[in-house]
């Protein structure tokens, strides 16, 4: 069941990453082959420049656009971001799988999102939803799309800070409806004027899913010492030093400088901001802490759950 688990968001693709550099400290950032340019290039006058931008690594239906083993590190506590298009199926697509130590989260574009987790929750999420798992201290949870139309999402991996990482788990799954807006931007973490996320995510972070029409211009100020910023296309293209089109993800130089763009066509994308997580990438399976001791206490905490997943026959 587990290898069933990591075919699509948490696939072999993940697990092989993640083993490269299982419960070890990354010292320092190491930008792999899917890192397609850099640039030193300006924007405007005091607009936050482009320091990378990449076209990910693609594995069956899901996009691998951020690792905590390569860009993860540099946009920390965004530790993992994949794009994914995955047309409804009979078979099980997912697995139920475990996590410790970071928050993942599912912003649903297209399609719909079934759930289920240990915490005793399970249902469906529709398009613009959202599904919210702080996993903490341990937890499993399974998913798949819903009948009909193909299941369009991202889904982000957030780094827990250490009062929050071995905490107890829990989820929260957004309808539509309460997703607040402002402008183009719907607020997923965070807020933006005077919208807020109904998420009790960790303080010090923003990330919105923004759509702008052909030739409307944004500009994002973001909070004060928010020096990490990067944004990902699901549709469309994007004017800034150059363009970033669909499935590209560009990360921004640290600074504190506003963020200006405008879209060549219709266009729909997230953008995150953040202040910098200031802790290392402890690294297991399917878990990032901050310290070896935390790692060992989540991945205990998955074990003793997989016991009884067995027992009720899950695994």
């Amino acid at each position: 069941m587990l290898e069933q688990a990591l075919s699509f968001w948490h696939g072999s693709f993940v697990e092989v990453e993640m083993n490269r550099s299982a419960a070890a400290v990354i010292a320092r950032p190491t930008l792999r082959l899917d890192v397609e340019n850099a640039t030193e290039s300006a924007v405007g006058a005091g607009a936050r420049r482009i320091a990378l931008t990449t076209s990910g690594r693609r594995h069956g239906p899901v996009t691998r656009l951020v690792s905590p083993s390569d860009i993860g590190e540099l946009v920390k506590p965004f530790v993992f971001l994949d794009h994914a298009e995955v047309a409804p199926r009979p078979e099980p697509l997912f697995g139920i799988h475990p996590h410790s130590g970071i928050a993942t989260l599912t912003v649903v574009l297209g399609g719909g999102l079934v759930y289920e987790d240990t915490t005793g929750k399970k249902g469906s999420v529709p398009t613009g939803g959202l599904e919210w798992m702080k996993a903490g201290n341990g937890v499993w949870h399974d998913g798949g799309p819903t009948p009909g139309e193909p299941l369009r999402a991202f889904q982000l991996w957030v780094a827990l800070p250490p009062s929050e990482e071995n905490a107890s788990p829990e989820s929260q799954y957004i309808p539509p409806d309460a997703v607040q807006e402002e402008g183009p931007v719907r607020v997923i973490l965070g807020r933006y004027g005077r919208a807020r996320s109904a998420i009790r995510a960790p303080a010090g972070i923003n990330y919105f899913h923004v759509r702008l029409k052909d030739g409307q211009r944004w500009r994002y100020a973001p909070p004060e010492g928010h020096t990490v910023a990067w944004l990902a296309v699901d549709k469309g293209e994007l004017r800034l030093s150059e363009p970033i089109g669909e499935g590209q993800l560009a990360v921004f130089e640290e600074s504190g400088a506003p963020i200006d763009l405008e879209a060549a066509g219709d266009a729909s994308f997230v953008l995150g901001s953040a202040l910098k997580h200031p802790h290392p990438l402890v690294l297991g399976y399917y878990s990032v802490h901050t310290s070896r001791a935390a790692l060992t206490q989540g991945e205990a905490e998955i074990d003793r759950i997989s016991q009884r997943l067995r027992a009720d026959g899950r695994l």
